[in-house]
């Protein structure tokens, strides 16, 4: 059990310094607190990712972002007590304080429960060749290049097994023995692993096709497997099932600062000027949650990539929505990326 003193941020907090300790602690949750420790308020994963949504600045106070009427129990509550105020709320987390406000525990569903297990599917792309690592991946699939002491491949895996994931599909095609010698069934895990090998590289969207269609009857999470992220799956999970669609799509805000002034002007008539003006995007940040019916969708054979497949998904009137990712995430696609995650890896909560 993870310490919720991890979890405490001080209310005078910027919203960077608080998603810092909302993902460093890993309970989902922060701890808002003045300088004696009375609760002010509660930052969760959904109140990041509505912050981040409407594109607020990270030097925004925590105090105009977080949750200020927390729901919290009081010290010395029995456990059936705590549990029927978790449940009637809907609560993961809940916090425990004294008579006069202060934090003295923070207790959560699943400690409460026992952990949760999960039956979606998870299939991790694992058939790229990894060209702009070469020559690392010359005998090497890129997702088994280590990072650290694991694969980064590996890294994903027991990331998701400690979310409670236990039915893996892996796509293959560059060198399949590596990754097939490695796992093997997911024994060596207690998990199931299940190997679907594209003769011809179909695209991200593409191997969708030839999955055992029959088995795909919950969302299925599908991931890139050349990918180091904290983030946290239960989370996306949870928001997929809540806000309808086709398909959740996992977002990064990418920033691009214009390095001069920018004119805007009607005719010859000058406007406004703004200097080196911050522009920010999301961009696909390579994990997404599929409904059975789309993933049975892809024909076996059809080459398509995800956002092509989401696109087509789109323009047919479906729901497809975004879920942004505050948590660490790295994108190993060149050599200084596999340099960068070697020295930030042992700082992920899974290393």
């Amino acid at each position: 059990m993870k310490s919720w003193h991890n979890a405490v941020v001080n209310a005078g907090a910027s919203l960077e310094q608080a998603i810092k300790v909302l993902d460093q602690a890993s309970l989902r949750i922060a701890l808002v607190v003045d300088d004696e420790g009375r609760l002010q308020g509660t930052l969760t994963d959904g109140d990041v990712r509505r912050a981040l949504l409407k594109h607020l600045p990270l030097d925004t106070g925590v105090m105009h972002v977080m949750n200020s009427k927390p729901i919290t129990a009081e010290r010395g509550w029995t456990k059936m007590r705590t549990l029927a105020l978790m449940e009637r709320y809907d609560l993961l987390q809940l916090p425990v304080v004294t008579e006069d406000g202060r934090v003295v525990d923070l207790v959560s569903l699943p400690d409460l429960m026992n952990k949760h297990r999960y039956n979606n599917p998870v299939f991790l792309m694992a058939g790229g060749f990894g060209t702009r690592l070469r020559p690392l991946t010359n005998n090497c699939p890129k997702p088994m290049l280590k990072v650290g002491d694991k694969p980064i491949l590996e890294q994903i895996l027991i990331n998701f097994i400690d979310s409670g994931f236990h039915r893996f599909y892996i796509s293959t095609h560059y060198l399949p023995e590596v990754i097939r010698d490695y796992f093997g069934n997911g024994e060596k895990w207690g998990v199931s692993i299940q190997y679907i090998h594209e003769k011809e590289p179909l695209g991200t969207g593409g191997a969708l096709g030839l999955l055992p269609h029959s088995e795909i009857t919950l969302p299925m999470i599908v991931m890139n497997g050349d990918l180091l992220t904290s983030m946290n799956f239960r989370s996306f999970l949870e928001f997929h099932r809540s806000h309808k669609s086709i398909a959740t799509m996992c977002v990064r805000e990418y920033e691009h600062q214009v390095p001069y002034g920018v004119i805007s002007s009607e005719g010859i008539r000058i406007k406004s000027m703004i200097e080196k003006p911050v522009h920010r995007f999301f961009v696909n940040a390579g994990i997404y949650l599929l409904e059975p019916s789309l993933v049975k969708s892809v024909k076996p054979g059809t080459q398509v990539d995800m956002p092509t497949l989401l696109e087509q998904e789109i323009n047919d009137g479906e729901v497809v929505n975004t879920f942004p990712v505050h948590e660490y995430w790295l994108d190993i696609g060149r050599m200084d990326d596999f340099q960068k995650a070697q020295t930030e890896v042992y700082g992920l909560p899974n290393a």
